[in-house]
This record gives C-alpha cells, sequence and structure tokens, in this order.
C-alpha cells in the first residue's frame, strides 16, 4: 500500500464530511473499567469465601492476584512490550483463579497456577483479547493435571476438617438453603450461588456481560442431566452445586475466548452445557466446567466461521 495512504487517518471535506479511519462505532468503555467492574462483582463471592473457609481464602486470593500481576510485569518487560498491568485484567486472572481451587491448596501451587495463566495461556499468544481460551480455567485444569491430591482436598465450612467428597462427587447432599448459602465443601469461590449471582447481576446491569450466555448454558446442563437421568432434584442440585453458576456467569462470558455473534454464542453455550452433563454423569471426574468450556474455547474460531452474518452487500455468484 502507498505510504501516503497509510498516513490518512482523517480528511475532512468543504467542513461537511468526516472520514476516518475503524472503528466507526466508539464507546466510552475501557478495558480497565469493564476489568474493575468484573473485579467489584466478584467481590460478594469473596467475601463469601473470607467468611466460610477464615483467612487462608484471602490468603489465597491476594497470593494468586500478585502473583498474576508481578508475572504480566516480567513478562512485559522481558518482550520488550508496554507493560499493562494498570488494565486490571491480570488481577481478574489471578482472583478467578484463586476462587477456583480449594482452600487447602499450597501457596505455592496456586501461585505456579497465576504464572501459567498470564505468562503461557495469556502473552505467549499475543496478550489480552488474543488468547484463545480462558486463563484461569486452563491454569486450573494445569493444577488438577499436577496436583491432583491436593486439587482434590476440600476443607468443610467454617471448621478445619477437609474432605475429599464434596455433594457432586457423592458426598453429603447440603439443603437448598446451604446451597445457596454457601455452606458445603467446595471450591472457596464457587460455594456462595446468592454472592455469584449478586455480582452476576451487577455485570448485567453494567451490561458487561448478556443473559444470553449463563442461561443458555445452565438450561442445557439442567436439560441434559435430567434427560439422563438424574431426575428434577438430582438436575437441581447439579444447578446449585459445584462451579456451574460460577463459570457460566463468570468465565463462558469471557470477551476474548468466547463467540461474538448471537448465533455463535448461543452454540457455544450449548455445547457447554452438553458437554458438562456429559463429563459429569459419565465421566470420572465430578465436575465437568472447567474443561467444557476450555473444549469450547477452543471450538469459538469454527463456531464463528459458520455462524457469523454475512457482509452486507455479498453474496453468491449470479
Amino acid at each position: 500500500m502507498d505510504n501516503t495512504e497509510n498516513k490518512i487517518n482523517e480528511v475532512v471535506l468543504d467542513d461537511l464530511l468526516v472520514v476516518s479511519s475503524s472503528p466507526h462505532i466508539r464507546s466510552n468503555e475501557t478495558v480497565s473499567r469493564i476489568m474493575l467492574d468484573v473485579i467489584i462483582a466478584l467481590v460478594p463471592t469473596s467475601i463469601a469465601a473470607i467468611y466460610f473457609f477464615g483467612l487462608k481464602a484471602l490468603v489465597l486470593i491476594l497470593s494468586s492476584v500478585i502473583a498474576a500481576v508481578v508475572a504480566e510485569a516480567l513478562i512485559q518487560k522481558a518482550f520488550k512490550k508496554e507493560v499493562t498491568i494498570n488494565d486490571l485484567s491480570a488481577v481478574v486472572t489471578g482472583l478467578l483463579l484463586a476462587l477456583n481451587v480449594p482452600v487447602s491448596l499450597p501457596v505455592w501451587k496456586l501461585v505456579v497456577g497465576s504464572f501459567f495463566a498470564i505468562i503461557v495461556v495469556k502473552q505467549f499468544f499475543g496478550g489480552l483479547g488474543s488468547n484463545f481460551m480462558n486463563p484461569a480455567l486452563a491454569a486450573r485444569a494445569v493444577l488438577m493435571a499436577s496436583f491432583a491430591k491436593d486439587m482434590g482436598k476440600f476443607t468443610e465450612p467454617l471448621t478445619d476438617m477437609i474432605s475429599m467428597v464434596t455433594p457432586l462427587s457423592g458426598g453429603p447432599m447440603p439443603t437448598y438453603q446451604q446451597m445457596l448459602i454457601g455452606n458445603m465443601p467446595g471450591c472457596i469461590g464457587e460455594v456462595s450461588k446468592i454472592a455469584l449471582l449478586i455480582g452476576a447481576a451487577y455485570l448485567v446491569f453494567r451490561k458487561v456481560i448478556s443473559l444470553r450466555i449463563p442461561l443458555i448454558y445452565i438450561g442445557t446442563t439442567f436439560i441434559c442431566v435430567l434427560g439422563l437421568g438424574s431426575g428434577l432434584e438430582g438436575s437441581l442440585q447439579h444447578i446449585l452445586t459445584g462451579g456451574l453458576i460460577l463459570g457460566a456467569f463468570y468465565m463462558a462470558t469471557d470477551y476474548a475466548s468466547s463467540p461474538v455473534n448471537k448465533k455463535g454464542q448461543v452454540v457455544f453455550a450449548i455445547g457447554c452445557g452438553i458437554l458438562t452433563a456429559l463429563i459429569r454423569i459419565f465421566g470420572g471426574y465430578p465436575e465437568g466446567v472447567s474443561f467444557a468450556i476450555i473444549i469450547m474455547n477452543i471450538f469459538v474460531p469454527l463456531i464463528e466461521k459458520f455462524t457469523a452474518p454475512k457482509t452486507f452487500g455479498t453474496g453468491g455468484a449470479k
């Protein structure tokens, strides 16, 4: 392209017509503002985590966030790129990862997970917006593969009792009140459904996310486990235990790793729901949310290829 054309960003004709380079639709939203909204939305479930699991939960959250921010600064300096920790995306990644682990996980192992999420999954693929899967979930999968025993140790809320059994893996099923409040074993950020839904309502109010992916994802999971013989009560328990609500509202909606167009989002959410149900019912691991979202993240380019709307003015040969 001619060098002169590269330099033309804006041409004013007769003081009436402005021709400028894309994007032509602009928004007052910034990355840091969106990330701050996500952080605010996760405050209720973080408080619930600290209440139910004690100061160790706070230590995990702070350690994961600090490690993620440090990892981002170090790798960007190493790559001689602009340090962008002020956009708060690393904070969100570290926070989400911390909320997806049991309180008994040693801090150093969580720090390893945070470094993996930022350096390998995010920065090695180009940084914010270029990662093809959710960094926090990818790091959680690596932690599960590397430290399976520690990732399978869950603490009873408000006690120091270690349990290897959660409701989804055959443990005692809590009451619906306990499921909603969060008084049950599990990862520190997934137990309190009320706290998660309060944060989700804030994100919807702020128009950071829409309800399309979360509701279709949760609804598909419910229908599938019901059809696979879990019964009405068992299907409700699948919704209110484990990490389904956390994953559906806070990670399946990740801008970088989920489809942009509406049809693609529907296909993506249905795929997440089907995979979650199949893994939970037939798989060897009782929780399927992380793997379901990661697998569907990989298929996003293919989904968008077949669901993207046609460009105006284009069509087949006459």
